[in-house]
Protein backbone atom coordinates (compact mmCIF):
# COMPACT_ATOMS: atom_id res chain seq x y z
CA UNK A 1 0.00 0.00 0.00
CA UNK A 2 2.92 2.21 1.08
CA UNK A 3 4.77 1.41 -2.56
CA UNK A 4 1.54 2.37 -4.17
CA UNK A 5 1.22 5.49 -2.25
CA UNK A 6 4.83 6.57 -2.85
CA UNK A 7 4.35 5.53 -6.93
CA UNK A 8 1.25 7.63 -6.95
CA UNK A 9 2.76 10.92 -5.27
CA UNK A 10 5.70 10.44 -8.19
CA UNK A 11 3.18 10.62 -10.73
CA UNK A 12 1.19 13.68 -9.53
CA UNK A 13 4.71 15.39 -8.81
CA UNK A 14 5.98 14.32 -12.17
CA UNK A 15 2.74 15.77 -13.59
CA UNK A 16 3.02 19.19 -11.67
CA UNK A 17 6.29 19.77 -13.70
CA UNK A 18 5.24 18.86 -17.20
CA UNK A 19 2.52 21.41 -16.44
CA UNK A 20 4.69 23.78 -15.18
CA UNK A 21 6.67 23.27 -17.99
CA UNK A 22 4.40 23.72 -20.66
CA UNK A 23 2.70 27.10 -19.17
CA UNK A 24 6.21 28.05 -18.78
CA UNK A 25 6.81 27.84 -22.73
CA UNK A 26 3.49 28.84 -23.30
CA UNK A 27 3.97 32.59 -21.47
CA UNK A 28 7.41 32.33 -23.68
CA UNK A 29 5.55 32.19 -26.76
CA UNK A 30 3.13 34.58 -25.86
CA UNK A 31 5.66 36.97 -25.12
CA UNK A 32 7.25 36.45 -28.54
CA UNK A 33 4.28 36.75 -30.10
CA UNK A 34 3.37 40.10 -28.07
CA UNK A 35 6.93 41.38 -29.11
CA UNK A 36 6.72 40.69 -33.15
CA UNK A 37 2.95 42.32 -33.20
CA UNK A 38 4.33 45.44 -31.14
CA UNK A 39 7.03 45.43 -33.81
CA UNK A 40 4.96 45.09 -36.46
CA UNK A 41 2.56 47.97 -35.39
CA UNK A 42 5.46 50.06 -35.15
CA UNK A 43 6.28 49.07 -38.56
CA UNK A 44 2.88 49.73 -40.33
CA UNK A 45 2.36 53.18 -38.31
CA UNK A 46 5.62 54.37 -39.67
CA UNK A 47 4.58 52.68 -43.09
CA UNK A 48 1.28 54.59 -43.06
CA UNK A 49 3.52 57.92 -42.19
CA UNK A 50 5.98 57.30 -45.26
CA UNK A 51 3.70 56.67 -47.86
CA UNK A 52 1.60 59.44 -46.80
CA UNK A 53 5.11 61.80 -46.44
CA UNK A 54 5.66 60.40 -50.46
CA UNK A 55 2.50 60.93 -51.82
CA UNK A 56 1.26 64.59 -49.65
CA UNK A 57 4.06 65.94 -48.50
CA UNK A 58 4.13 65.36 -44.88
CA UNK A 59 4.38 62.70 -42.17
CA UNK A 60 2.12 64.37 -39.87
CA UNK A 61 -0.39 62.32 -38.63
CA UNK A 62 -2.96 65.62 -37.98
CA UNK A 63 -2.65 66.31 -41.85
CA UNK A 64 -6.19 67.59 -42.23
CA UNK A 65 -4.56 71.42 -42.04
CA UNK A 66 -1.45 70.91 -44.04
CA UNK A 67 -3.88 69.44 -46.63
CA UNK A 68 -5.93 72.59 -47.81
CA UNK A 69 -2.72 74.45 -48.53
CA UNK A 70 -2.23 71.77 -51.09
CA UNK A 71 -3.79 72.22 -55.17
CA UNK A 72 -6.74 71.03 -56.25
CA UNK A 73 -5.30 68.41 -58.68
CA UNK A 74 -2.80 67.26 -56.26
CA UNK A 75 -5.12 66.57 -53.71
CA UNK A 76 -7.45 64.54 -56.20
CA UNK A 77 -4.91 62.27 -58.03
CA UNK A 78 -3.42 61.02 -54.91
CA UNK A 79 -6.24 59.18 -53.80
CA UNK A 80 -6.96 58.05 -57.15
CA UNK A 81 -3.86 56.70 -57.98
CA UNK A 82 -3.40 55.29 -54.67
CA UNK A 83 -6.67 53.83 -55.41
CA UNK A 84 -5.41 52.41 -58.59
CA UNK A 85 -2.78 50.73 -57.20
CA UNK A 86 -4.53 49.58 -54.09
CA UNK A 87 -6.85 47.85 -56.45
CA UNK A 88 -4.92 46.16 -58.58
CA UNK A 89 -2.40 44.68 -55.72
CA UNK A 90 -5.60 43.32 -53.99
CA UNK A 91 -6.82 41.48 -57.59
CA UNK A 92 -3.62 40.10 -58.27
CA UNK A 93 -1.96 39.08 -54.79
CA UNK A 94 -4.98 39.02 -52.09
CA UNK A 95 -6.62 35.89 -51.05
CA UNK A 96 -9.97 36.02 -52.82
CA UNK A 97 -9.03 39.12 -53.95
CA UNK A 98 -10.52 41.32 -51.27
CA UNK A 99 -8.40 43.04 -48.24
CA UNK A 100 -7.99 41.06 -44.93
CA UNK A 101 -9.19 41.99 -41.53
CA UNK A 102 -10.54 41.49 -37.90
CA UNK A 103 -13.40 39.36 -39.85
CA UNK A 104 -11.31 36.77 -41.30
CA UNK A 105 -9.22 36.66 -37.69
CA UNK A 106 -12.65 35.65 -36.04
CA UNK A 107 -12.97 33.61 -38.70
CA UNK A 108 -9.90 31.13 -38.63
CA UNK A 109 -10.10 31.64 -34.95
CA UNK A 110 -14.25 30.07 -35.04
CA UNK A 111 -13.63 28.30 -38.33
CA UNK A 112 -10.50 27.36 -39.03
CA UNK A 113 -8.43 26.15 -35.66
CA UNK A 114 -7.09 29.09 -35.80
CA UNK A 115 -4.59 28.92 -39.14
CA UNK A 116 -3.83 32.03 -40.88
CA UNK A 117 -1.31 32.60 -43.74
CA UNK A 118 1.06 35.47 -41.89
CA UNK A 119 2.32 35.75 -45.92
CA UNK A 120 -1.21 37.14 -46.41
CA UNK A 121 -1.32 39.04 -43.12
CA UNK A 122 2.25 40.84 -44.07
CA UNK A 123 0.38 41.70 -47.75
CA UNK A 124 -2.75 43.15 -46.03
CA UNK A 125 -0.76 45.09 -43.96
CA UNK A 126 1.07 46.69 -46.39
CA UNK A 127 -1.52 47.17 -49.11
CA UNK A 128 -3.63 48.89 -46.07
CA UNK A 129 -0.33 51.32 -45.22
CA UNK A 130 -0.34 52.40 -49.02
CA UNK A 131 -4.18 52.58 -49.05
CA UNK A 132 -4.23 54.84 -45.88
CA UNK A 133 -1.08 56.55 -46.57
CA UNK A 134 -2.56 58.04 -49.61
CA UNK A 135 -6.22 58.84 -47.77
CA UNK A 136 -8.37 55.82 -47.76
CA UNK A 137 -11.10 57.25 -45.07
CA UNK A 138 -10.63 53.87 -42.52
CA UNK A 139 -8.58 52.90 -40.04
CA UNK A 140 -4.96 51.41 -39.14
CA UNK A 141 -5.93 49.44 -36.15
CA UNK A 142 -7.66 46.68 -38.25
CA UNK A 143 -4.79 45.52 -40.14
CA UNK A 144 -3.00 45.58 -37.28
CA UNK A 145 -5.02 43.04 -35.46
CA UNK A 146 -4.95 40.75 -38.57
CA UNK A 147 -1.54 40.93 -38.98
CA UNK A 148 -0.63 40.49 -35.35
CA UNK A 149 -3.08 37.05 -35.19
CA UNK A 150 -1.76 36.03 -38.00
CA UNK A 151 1.93 36.52 -36.50
CA UNK A 152 0.22 34.36 -33.61
CA UNK A 153 -0.83 31.48 -36.27
CA UNK A 154 2.57 31.25 -38.21
CA UNK A 155 4.46 30.57 -34.67
CA UNK A 156 1.34 28.08 -33.85
CA UNK A 157 2.30 26.39 -37.28
CA UNK A 158 5.68 26.50 -37.12
CA UNK A 159 5.77 24.76 -34.25
CA UNK A 160 2.96 21.93 -34.64
CA UNK A 161 0.97 23.16 -31.61
CA UNK A 162 -2.50 21.48 -30.98
CA UNK A 163 -5.94 23.54 -31.84
CA UNK A 164 -5.98 25.03 -28.27
CA UNK A 165 -2.60 26.74 -28.27
CA UNK A 166 -2.91 27.94 -31.55
CA UNK A 167 -6.04 29.73 -30.12
CA UNK A 168 -4.47 31.73 -27.79
CA UNK A 169 -1.32 32.56 -29.72
CA UNK A 170 -3.65 34.17 -31.89
CA UNK A 171 -5.37 35.90 -28.97
CA UNK A 172 -2.23 36.93 -27.96
CA UNK A 173 -1.20 38.87 -31.40
CA UNK A 174 -4.75 40.60 -31.36
CA UNK A 175 -4.19 41.58 -27.91
CA UNK A 176 -0.48 42.79 -28.55
CA UNK A 177 -1.74 44.90 -31.84
CA UNK A 178 -4.43 46.63 -29.99
CA UNK A 179 -2.72 47.50 -26.54
CA UNK A 180 -0.19 48.93 -29.13
CA UNK A 181 -2.48 50.73 -31.35
CA UNK A 182 -4.22 52.29 -27.81
CA UNK A 183 -1.23 52.09 -25.11
CA UNK A 184 -3.46 50.68 -23.42
CA UNK A 185 -2.84 46.79 -22.05
CA UNK A 186 -5.74 45.51 -20.11
CA UNK A 187 -8.43 46.46 -23.51
CA UNK A 188 -6.15 44.88 -25.53
CA UNK A 189 -6.18 42.07 -23.40
CA UNK A 190 -10.21 41.99 -23.06
CA UNK A 191 -10.47 42.65 -26.92
CA UNK A 192 -8.81 39.98 -27.90
CA UNK A 193 -10.98 37.63 -25.60
CA UNK A 194 -13.92 39.59 -26.66
CA UNK A 195 -13.87 39.84 -30.56
CA UNK A 196 -11.55 37.58 -31.16
CA UNK A 197 -11.95 34.27 -29.48
CA UNK A 198 -15.70 35.01 -28.47
CA UNK A 199 -15.09 33.57 -25.03
CA UNK A 200 -12.73 34.23 -21.70
CA UNK A 201 -10.67 30.93 -21.22
CA UNK A 202 -9.02 30.64 -18.26
CA UNK A 203 -6.35 28.49 -19.91
CA UNK A 204 -5.61 31.50 -22.55
CA UNK A 205 -5.89 34.46 -19.96
CA UNK A 206 -2.39 34.47 -18.80
CA UNK A 207 -0.58 34.58 -21.64
CA UNK A 208 -2.59 36.94 -23.32
CA UNK A 209 -1.96 39.33 -20.71
CA UNK A 210 1.73 38.79 -21.34
CA UNK A 211 1.52 39.69 -24.62
CA UNK A 212 -1.07 42.50 -24.08
CA UNK A 213 1.86 44.36 -22.00
CA UNK A 214 4.62 43.65 -24.20
CA UNK A 215 3.14 45.08 -27.33
CA UNK A 216 2.56 47.78 -25.12
CA UNK A 217 6.09 47.97 -23.58
CA UNK A 218 7.91 47.83 -26.99
CA UNK A 219 5.19 50.83 -28.92
CA UNK A 220 5.97 52.91 -25.66
CA UNK A 221 9.98 52.26 -26.03
CA UNK A 222 9.42 53.28 -29.84
CA UNK A 223 6.92 56.27 -29.40
CA UNK A 224 6.48 57.23 -25.89
CA UNK A 225 4.08 56.93 -23.29
CA UNK A 226 1.71 59.35 -25.08
CA UNK A 227 -2.13 57.94 -25.49
CA UNK A 228 -3.77 58.20 -29.16
CA UNK A 229 -6.01 61.04 -28.28
CA UNK A 230 -4.79 64.32 -26.47
CA UNK A 231 -7.47 64.18 -23.87
CA UNK A 232 -9.11 67.19 -22.05
CA UNK A 233 -10.20 67.36 -18.45
CA UNK A 234 -13.29 66.32 -18.43
CA UNK A 235 -15.95 65.96 -14.98
CA UNK A 236 -19.36 64.85 -14.95
CA UNK A 237 -21.69 67.86 -13.41
CA UNK A 238 -24.45 65.45 -12.61
CA UNK A 239 -25.99 62.08 -12.38
CA UNK A 240 -29.35 63.86 -14.30
CA UNK A 241 -27.16 63.86 -17.24
CA UNK A 242 -26.99 60.14 -17.58
CA UNK A 243 -30.37 59.88 -19.81
CA UNK A 244 -28.70 62.56 -22.00
CA UNK A 245 -25.33 59.33 -22.23
CA UNK A 246 -28.58 57.02 -22.68
CA UNK A 247 -29.71 58.84 -25.78
CA UNK A 248 -26.51 59.52 -27.16
CA UNK A 249 -25.73 55.68 -27.18
CA UNK A 250 -29.45 54.64 -28.53
CA UNK A 251 -28.37 57.45 -30.99
CA UNK A 252 -24.87 55.93 -31.76
CA UNK A 253 -25.92 52.78 -32.24
CA UNK A 254 -28.36 53.78 -35.44
CA UNK A 255 -25.16 55.81 -36.76
CA UNK A 256 -23.77 52.02 -36.41
CA UNK A 257 -26.54 50.43 -38.35
CA UNK A 258 -26.57 53.25 -40.84
CA UNK A 259 -22.98 52.75 -41.83
CA UNK A 260 -23.09 48.91 -41.92
CA UNK A 261 -26.35 48.99 -44.23
CA UNK A 262 -24.91 51.33 -46.40
CA UNK A 263 -22.04 49.16 -47.45
CA UNK A 264 -23.93 46.74 -49.27
CA UNK A 265 -26.17 49.81 -51.04
CA UNK A 266 -22.50 50.77 -52.58
CA UNK A 267 -21.47 47.33 -53.39
CA UNK A 268 -24.75 46.65 -55.45
CA UNK A 269 -24.32 49.89 -57.58
CA UNK A 270 -20.84 49.03 -58.26
CA UNK A 271 -21.65 45.86 -59.73
CA UNK A 272 -24.84 47.39 -61.16
CA UNK A 273 -22.48 50.11 -63.07
CA UNK A 274 -20.09 46.68 -63.78
CA UNK A 275 -17.03 48.98 -62.53
CA UNK A 276 -14.10 45.99 -62.32
CA UNK A 277 -12.89 44.91 -59.05
CA UNK A 278 -9.95 46.29 -59.49
CA UNK A 279 -11.01 49.86 -60.28
CA UNK A 280 -13.50 50.43 -57.56
CA UNK A 281 -10.89 51.64 -54.79
CA UNK A 282 -9.86 54.32 -57.51
CA UNK A 283 -12.84 55.49 -58.06
CA UNK A 284 -13.60 55.75 -54.66
CA UNK A 285 -9.99 57.40 -54.43
CA UNK A 286 -11.37 59.87 -57.02
CA UNK A 287 -14.68 60.61 -54.71
CA UNK A 288 -12.17 60.90 -51.63
CA UNK A 289 -10.18 63.48 -53.71
CA UNK A 290 -13.04 65.42 -54.99
CA UNK A 291 -14.69 65.78 -50.97
CA UNK A 292 -11.35 66.45 -49.72
CA UNK A 293 -11.30 69.86 -51.40
CA UNK A 294 -14.00 70.83 -48.71
CA UNK A 295 -13.76 68.58 -45.54
CA UNK A 296 -9.93 67.89 -45.73
CA UNK A 297 -10.55 66.23 -42.05
CA UNK A 298 -12.35 62.95 -43.55
CA UNK A 299 -8.79 61.76 -45.84
CA UNK A 300 -6.73 59.00 -44.18
CA UNK A 301 -6.95 58.63 -40.39
CA UNK A 302 -8.32 61.08 -38.97
CA UNK A 303 -7.12 60.94 -35.41
CA UNK A 304 -6.42 64.87 -35.51
CA UNK A 305 -9.86 65.97 -36.57
CA UNK A 306 -10.53 63.72 -33.53
CA UNK A 307 -8.26 65.62 -31.03
CA UNK A 308 -9.90 68.71 -32.92
CA UNK A 309 -13.70 67.65 -31.72
CA UNK A 310 -12.71 67.03 -28.44
CA UNK A 311 -11.43 70.11 -27.84
CA UNK A 312 -14.55 71.54 -29.16
CA UNK A 313 -12.89 73.17 -32.13
CA UNK A 314 -15.93 72.78 -34.46
CA UNK A 315 -19.15 74.23 -34.25
CA UNK A 316 -22.04 72.40 -34.06
CA UNK A 317 -22.81 72.70 -38.31
CA UNK A 318 -19.23 71.71 -39.17
CA UNK A 319 -19.45 68.83 -36.78
CA UNK A 320 -22.60 67.17 -38.36
CA UNK A 321 -21.37 67.74 -41.65
CA UNK A 322 -18.57 66.47 -41.09
CA UNK A 323 -20.64 63.32 -39.46
CA UNK A 324 -22.31 62.61 -42.47
CA UNK A 325 -19.54 62.93 -45.04
CA UNK A 326 -17.40 60.95 -43.22
CA UNK A 327 -20.12 57.99 -43.32
CA UNK A 328 -20.82 58.26 -46.67
CA UNK A 329 -16.52 58.26 -47.11
CA UNK A 330 -16.50 55.16 -45.10
CA UNK A 331 -19.29 53.32 -47.06
CA UNK A 332 -17.60 54.38 -50.27
CA UNK A 333 -14.28 52.75 -49.35
CA UNK A 334 -15.72 49.33 -47.54
CA UNK A 335 -18.36 49.07 -50.53
CA UNK A 336 -15.34 49.52 -52.88
CA UNK A 337 -12.60 47.46 -51.81
CA UNK A 338 -10.10 49.71 -49.66
CA UNK A 339 -7.79 48.23 -47.68
CA UNK A 340 -8.35 49.64 -44.11
CA UNK A 341 -10.23 48.84 -40.57
CA UNK A 342 -13.11 50.15 -38.82
CA UNK A 343 -11.94 51.18 -35.39
CA UNK A 344 -10.67 54.54 -36.44
CA UNK A 345 -13.98 55.42 -38.69
CA UNK A 346 -15.97 54.59 -35.74
CA UNK A 347 -14.46 57.01 -33.02
CA UNK A 348 -14.08 59.32 -36.14
CA UNK A 349 -18.14 59.08 -36.05
CA UNK A 350 -18.64 58.88 -32.44
CA UNK A 351 -16.63 61.97 -31.75
CA UNK A 352 -18.66 64.04 -34.59
CA UNK A 353 -21.93 62.66 -32.86
CA UNK A 354 -20.95 63.04 -29.82
CA UNK A 355 -19.73 66.67 -30.27
CA UNK A 356 -22.71 67.51 -32.28
CA UNK A 357 -24.78 66.09 -29.01
CA UNK A 358 -22.60 67.89 -26.86
CA UNK A 359 -23.70 71.29 -28.29
CA UNK A 360 -27.22 70.33 -28.15
CA UNK A 361 -26.93 69.52 -24.74
CA UNK A 362 -25.11 71.97 -23.66
CA UNK A 363 -28.18 74.85 -25.40
CA UNK A 364 -30.38 72.91 -24.13
CA UNK A 365 -29.47 72.53 -20.02
CA UNK A 366 -26.60 74.61 -19.90
CA UNK A 367 -26.10 73.88 -15.91
CA UNK A 368 -26.07 70.36 -16.18
CA UNK A 369 -23.62 69.44 -18.83
CA UNK A 370 -20.42 68.34 -18.52
CA UNK A 371 -19.24 69.96 -21.99
CA UNK A 372 -18.57 68.99 -25.41
CA UNK A 373 -15.55 66.82 -24.55
CA UNK A 374 -17.13 64.36 -22.53
CA UNK A 375 -19.85 63.95 -24.93
CA UNK A 376 -17.51 63.54 -27.34
CA UNK A 377 -15.76 60.80 -25.97
CA UNK A 378 -18.51 58.97 -24.98
CA UNK A 379 -19.97 59.10 -28.64
CA UNK A 380 -16.72 58.09 -29.57
CA UNK A 381 -16.65 55.01 -26.97
CA UNK A 382 -20.36 54.11 -27.91
CA UNK A 383 -19.97 54.08 -31.73
CA UNK A 384 -16.66 52.06 -31.55
CA UNK A 385 -18.71 49.71 -29.60
CA UNK A 386 -21.90 49.31 -31.16
CA UNK A 387 -19.47 48.60 -34.70
CA UNK A 388 -16.77 46.50 -33.41
CA UNK A 389 -19.31 44.41 -30.58
CA UNK A 390 -17.10 44.79 -27.88
CA UNK A 391 -18.55 47.67 -25.03
CA UNK A 392 -16.32 46.00 -22.38
CA UNK A 393 -12.65 46.34 -23.95
CA UNK A 394 -13.87 49.88 -25.87
CA UNK A 395 -15.04 51.28 -22.52
CA UNK A 396 -11.44 50.20 -20.61
CA UNK A 397 -10.13 51.80 -23.94
CA UNK A 398 -12.00 55.05 -22.90
CA UNK A 399 -11.00 54.59 -19.67
CA UNK A 400 -6.84 54.09 -20.22
CA UNK A 401 -6.80 56.87 -21.80
CA UNK A 402 -8.96 59.11 -19.89
CA UNK A 403 -8.44 57.94 -16.57
CA UNK A 404 -11.84 59.12 -15.68
CA UNK A 405 -13.89 57.02 -13.63
CA UNK A 406 -16.99 58.72 -13.42
CA UNK A 407 -16.99 59.47 -17.48
CA UNK A 408 -16.00 55.95 -17.61
CA UNK A 409 -19.50 54.73 -16.35
CA UNK A 410 -21.24 57.14 -19.03
CA UNK A 411 -19.02 55.30 -21.72
CA UNK A 412 -20.50 52.01 -20.37
CA UNK A 413 -24.25 53.05 -20.32
CA UNK A 414 -24.26 54.57 -24.02
CA UNK A 415 -21.78 51.46 -24.98
CA UNK A 416 -24.35 48.82 -23.67
CA UNK A 417 -26.83 50.75 -25.11
CA UNK A 418 -25.00 51.34 -28.47
CA UNK A 419 -24.42 47.50 -29.09
CA UNK A 420 -28.22 46.35 -27.28
CA UNK A 421 -29.35 48.18 -30.83
CA UNK A 422 -26.96 47.25 -32.96
CA UNK A 423 -27.21 43.41 -32.25
CA UNK A 424 -31.48 43.69 -32.13
CA UNK A 425 -31.60 45.22 -35.21
CA UNK A 426 -28.75 44.28 -37.62
CA UNK A 427 -27.85 41.36 -36.15
CA UNK A 428 -24.61 41.69 -34.56
CA UNK A 429 -21.28 43.97 -34.79
CA UNK A 430 -19.74 44.97 -38.32
CA UNK A 431 -17.76 42.06 -38.13
CA UNK A 432 -20.47 39.59 -37.75
CA UNK A 433 -22.23 41.38 -40.57
CA UNK A 434 -19.19 40.48 -43.00
CA UNK A 435 -19.07 36.73 -41.55
CA UNK A 436 -22.76 36.66 -42.20
CA UNK A 437 -22.42 37.82 -45.82
CA UNK A 438 -19.59 34.88 -45.99
CA UNK A 439 -22.46 32.36 -45.30
CA UNK A 440 -20.76 32.25 -41.88
CA UNK A 441 -22.49 32.91 -38.38
CA UNK A 442 -21.09 33.36 -34.72
CA UNK A 443 -24.84 32.89 -33.27
CA UNK A 444 -24.86 29.12 -33.01
CA UNK A 445 -21.62 28.75 -30.46
CA UNK A 446 -18.24 27.57 -30.90
CA UNK A 447 -19.46 23.73 -29.98
CA UNK A 448 -21.75 23.57 -33.81
CA UNK A 449 -18.72 25.80 -34.98
CA UNK A 450 -16.33 23.37 -34.15
CA UNK A 451 -18.45 20.44 -35.92
CA UNK A 452 -18.61 22.57 -38.62
CA UNK A 453 -15.01 22.87 -39.12
CA UNK A 454 -14.69 19.09 -38.73
CA UNK A 455 -15.51 17.14 -41.91
CA UNK A 456 -17.46 13.68 -42.81
CA UNK A 457 -14.02 12.38 -44.13
CA UNK A 458 -13.43 12.01 -40.47
CA UNK A 459 -15.55 10.31 -38.46
CA UNK A 460 -16.91 8.13 -41.72
CA UNK A 461 -16.39 4.03 -41.94
CA UNK A 462 -14.77 2.87 -44.26
CA UNK A 463 -15.71 -1.10 -43.81
CA UNK A 464 -19.00 -1.94 -45.24
CA UNK A 465 -21.01 -4.20 -46.98
CA UNK A 466 -22.31 -3.75 -50.70
CA UNK A 467 -24.34 -5.80 -53.00
CA UNK A 468 -24.36 -5.29 -56.87
CA UNK A 469 -27.81 -4.30 -58.48
CA UNK A 470 -28.45 -7.85 -59.65
CA UNK A 471 -27.41 -10.08 -57.38
CA UNK A 472 -30.80 -12.44 -56.37
CA UNK A 473 -32.12 -12.81 -52.96
CA UNK A 474 -29.67 -15.64 -51.71
CA UNK A 475 -26.65 -13.59 -51.66
CA UNK A 476 -28.86 -10.52 -50.38
CA UNK A 477 -29.72 -12.27 -47.47
CA UNK A 478 -26.47 -13.95 -47.18
CA UNK A 479 -24.59 -10.61 -46.84
CA UNK A 480 -27.37 -8.70 -44.64
CA UNK A 481 -26.64 -11.11 -41.84
CA UNK A 482 -23.13 -10.22 -41.80
CA UNK A 483 -23.28 -6.32 -42.87
CA UNK A 484 -22.05 -3.91 -40.37
CA UNK A 485 -25.82 -2.29 -38.88
CA UNK A 486 -27.64 -4.79 -41.02
CA UNK A 487 -27.49 -2.67 -43.79
CA UNK A 488 -26.31 -3.28 -47.45
CA UNK A 489 -25.28 -0.43 -50.00
CA UNK A 490 -26.57 -1.33 -53.41
CA UNK A 491 -23.84 -0.33 -56.07
CA UNK A 492 -23.73 -0.45 -59.83
CA UNK A 493 -20.46 -2.74 -62.00
CA UNK A 494 -18.64 0.17 -61.98
CA UNK A 495 -19.41 1.41 -57.83
CA UNK A 496 -21.77 4.00 -58.09
CA UNK A 497 -24.26 3.91 -55.29
CA UNK A 498 -27.75 3.28 -56.35
CA UNK A 499 -29.58 2.64 -52.79
CA UNK A 500 -29.68 0.84 -49.68
CA UNK A 501 -30.81 -2.24 -48.42
CA UNK A 502 -32.31 -2.70 -44.58
CA UNK A 503 -34.15 -6.12 -43.31
CA UNK A 504 -36.97 -4.46 -42.90
CA UNK A 505 -36.87 -3.98 -47.21
CA UNK A 506 -35.89 -7.53 -47.75
CA UNK A 507 -38.67 -7.95 -45.45
CA UNK A 508 -41.67 -6.40 -47.44
CA UNK A 509 -40.44 -7.91 -51.31
CA UNK A 510 -40.55 -11.20 -49.80
CA UNK A 511 -44.48 -10.45 -48.69
CA UNK A 512 -44.96 -8.62 -52.14
CA UNK A 513 -43.17 -10.51 -54.61
CA UNK A 514 -46.00 -12.76 -56.68
CA UNK A 515 -44.57 -16.56 -57.12
CA UNK A 516 -42.10 -17.14 -59.95
CA UNK A 517 -40.41 -13.38 -59.65
CA UNK A 518 -36.86 -13.07 -59.47
CA UNK A 519 -35.71 -10.59 -56.78
CA UNK A 520 -32.51 -8.68 -57.49
CA UNK A 521 -30.75 -6.13 -55.02
CA UNK A 522 -32.17 -3.11 -57.46
CA UNK A 523 -35.82 -4.02 -57.18
CA UNK A 524 -35.29 -4.36 -53.50
CA UNK A 525 -33.40 -1.18 -52.63
CA UNK A 526 -34.08 2.10 -51.51
CA UNK A 527 -33.56 4.02 -54.43
CA UNK A 528 -31.67 7.88 -54.32
CA UNK A 529 -31.27 7.34 -50.60
CA UNK A 530 -30.48 10.80 -48.70
CA UNK A 531 -26.31 11.10 -49.26
CA UNK A 532 -22.95 13.21 -48.03
CA UNK A 533 -19.80 14.13 -49.29
CA UNK A 534 -16.89 13.43 -47.68
CA UNK A 535 -15.84 17.11 -47.65
CA UNK A 536 -19.30 17.82 -45.78
CA UNK A 537 -19.64 18.85 -41.79
CA UNK A 538 -20.45 16.96 -39.27
CA UNK A 539 -23.31 18.89 -38.63
CA UNK A 540 -24.85 18.88 -42.20
CA UNK A 541 -24.67 15.33 -41.16
CA UNK A 542 -26.22 16.10 -38.19
CA UNK A 543 -29.11 18.23 -39.59
CA UNK A 544 -29.57 15.44 -42.52
CA UNK A 545 -30.16 12.32 -39.99
CA UNK A 546 -32.62 14.72 -37.90
CA UNK A 547 -34.93 15.42 -41.29
CA UNK A 548 -34.72 11.91 -42.74
CA UNK A 549 -34.62 9.86 -39.68
CA UNK A 550 -32.15 7.24 -40.94
CA UNK A 551 -29.45 6.14 -38.31
CA UNK A 552 -26.61 5.49 -41.37
CA UNK A 553 -25.61 7.82 -44.01
CA UNK A 554 -23.65 6.90 -47.37
CA UNK A 555 -20.71 9.02 -48.35
CA UNK A 556 -19.73 9.16 -51.78
CA UNK A 557 -16.83 11.38 -53.52
CA UNK A 558 -18.95 13.86 -55.64
CA UNK A 559 -22.87 14.28 -56.86
CA UNK A 560 -21.88 13.39 -60.48
CA UNK A 561 -19.95 9.92 -60.68
CA UNK A 562 -21.50 8.85 -57.01
CA UNK A 563 -19.14 6.85 -55.91
CA UNK A 564 -19.30 5.46 -52.55
CA UNK A 565 -16.07 6.10 -50.27
CA UNK A 566 -17.91 5.41 -46.98
CA UNK A 567 -20.70 5.82 -44.62
CA UNK A 568 -21.42 7.90 -41.34
CA UNK A 569 -23.28 6.32 -38.45
CA UNK A 570 -24.95 8.39 -36.08
CA UNK A 571 -23.64 7.59 -32.73
CA UNK A 572 -20.36 8.55 -34.15
CA UNK A 573 -21.39 11.90 -34.91
CA UNK A 574 -23.15 12.48 -31.92
CA UNK A 575 -19.57 11.05 -30.14
CA UNK A 576 -17.59 13.65 -32.02
CA UNK A 577 -20.19 16.55 -30.94
CA UNK A 578 -19.66 14.95 -27.44
CA UNK A 579 -15.79 15.26 -27.51
CA UNK A 580 -15.68 18.70 -28.94
CA UNK A 581 -17.83 20.02 -26.49
CA UNK A 582 -15.48 18.58 -23.92
CA UNK A 583 -12.48 19.61 -24.80
CA UNK A 584 -14.07 22.84 -25.49
CA UNK A 585 -15.09 23.28 -21.95
CA UNK A 586 -12.13 21.81 -20.51
CA UNK A 587 -10.15 24.44 -22.29
CA UNK A 588 -12.70 27.52 -20.82
CA UNK A 589 -12.44 26.17 -17.76
CA UNK A 590 -8.58 25.33 -17.16
CA UNK A 591 -10.34 21.66 -16.37
CA UNK A 592 -7.18 20.09 -18.56
CA UNK A 593 -3.70 20.73 -18.41
CA UNK A 594 -2.42 22.52 -21.20
CA UNK A 595 -0.99 20.65 -24.06
CA UNK A 596 1.13 22.37 -26.63
CA UNK A 597 1.58 19.81 -29.22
Amino acid sequence: MAEKLFKSNQLLSQLRRVVKSEQLVLSVLALVVGAMAGAGTIVFREGILFVQTLTFGSGEEAVHEYLRTLPAWHLIAVPTLGGLFVGVFIYRFLPERRPHGVADVVDAALFHDARMSSRCGIKSAFISAVSLGTGASLGREGPVVHMGASFGAWLARMLHLRRSTARTLLGCGVASAVAASFNAPLAGALFAHEVALGHYALTAFAPIVLASVTGTIITRLYFGADVAFLLPTNEIQSFLEFPAFALLGITAGITAICVTRGIPVVQNVARAAKIPIWLRPAVGGLVIGVVALEFPQIVGVGYGAMNDALYAAYGWSLLVQLLIVKAAMVTICFGLGYAGGMFSPALFLGAMLGGAFGVAATAVFPDLSSGYGAYTLVGMGAVAAAMLGAPISTTLIIFELSGDYELTIAVMVASVLASIIMDQFQGGSFFTWQLKCRGLTTRWGREVNLLRMMKVADIMKREYEVVGLNEGLPAIQEKLVNAPYSELFVVDEDGRLHGTITLADLRHAAFDREPGDEITAGHVARSKPPVLLRTDSIEKAVRLMEQTGEEHLPVIDDDERRLMVGFVHEKDAMMAYNNALLELQSEDHGGAPPKLF
